[in-house]
């Protein structure tokens, strides 16, 4: 019987209200394997996971640390259709994520633009999103989530990971935060943007990209806005790096 954390689809599918789970031990992605699954049909709320994947990965091709039994990595296809808030779906997740995962956390989770969950200076946590069109419409997206259960020591960046917490647990949490973040419409809300800068990782912190300058909270498109010498400069698309000795992507 495949499985996750020595539970079965069939039975996750129930408890967690959706209407299908591919348990798996080991995929080699579970972005991918979404993908296949929502080119033939898969409806909103179909959630893969796996206990460890081979071939992990993260925004702009990034790998993923997807160790055994070290974290939830798992991904959810939804069937959203306003194009406005596809763009801002991952900061969603993330502003919807992180109150959830502090009930496991030696602090609290802040939020690096435009996809990372933090504590301290440690990543805990990374959101992934991918669309798939057609036309000029979206068909689905695939929503993945990596949570760190136990420290990499595969990694060089600083990590962190939750306190002791059953799987199945998580989960539940982790598919509230995010199915509540993909019915939300439209761009970011003032109530949103205020979220984000309660948690903003670089709020006010000097950084070398996307543009060079000082970070400035987002903007309602999602974008990041940067001080710069010639004004503020949103920037939808890059990587947020700190400056000098503040640490890097």
């Amino acid at each position: 019987m495949v499985s996750w954390f020595g539970h079965d689809g069939a039975t996750l599918a129930r408890r967690l209200g959706l209407p299908r789970v591919e348990a798996h031990q080991t995929l080699g992605s579970t972005m991918d394997t979404a993908h296949a699954l929502g080119a033939a049909g898969a409806p909103a709320g179909t959630l893969v996971l796996a206990e460890a994947q081979t071939s992990g990965r993260g925004r702009g091709g990034r790998t993923w640390s997807s160790s055994p039994a070290a974290g939830l990595w798992g991904t959810m296809i939804e069937r959203p259709t306003d194009t406005e808030a596809i763009a801002v779906l991952s900061l969603r997740v993330g502003l919807a994520l992180a109150p959830a995962l502090e009930a496991w956390t030696s602090g609290p989770v802040t939020l690096k633009w435009p996809n990372d969950l933090f504590v301290g200076d440690g990543k805990l946590a990374g959101v992934l999103v991918e669309a798939r069109w057609r036309g000029d419409r979206p068909d689905w997206v695939a929503i993945g989530v990596g949570v760190n259960l136990a420290r990499p020591t595969d990694v060089a960046v600083p990590t962190a990971h939750l306190g002791p917490v059953a799987p199945a647990t998580l989960v539940a949490a982790v598919v509230d935060a995010v199915r509540t973040a993909a019915t939300a419409m439209g761009p970011l809300t003032d109530a949103e943007r205020a979220a984000f800068a309660a948690r903003d990782l670089a709020h006010g912190r000097p950084i070398l990209g996307p543009v060079p300058g000082r970070a400035k909270g987002i903007a309602a498109s999602g974008a990041l806005l940067v001080e710069t010498a010639a004004g503020l400069s949103p920037q939808a698309s890059g990587s947020l790096i700190f400056a000098a000795i503040e640490g890097g992507d």
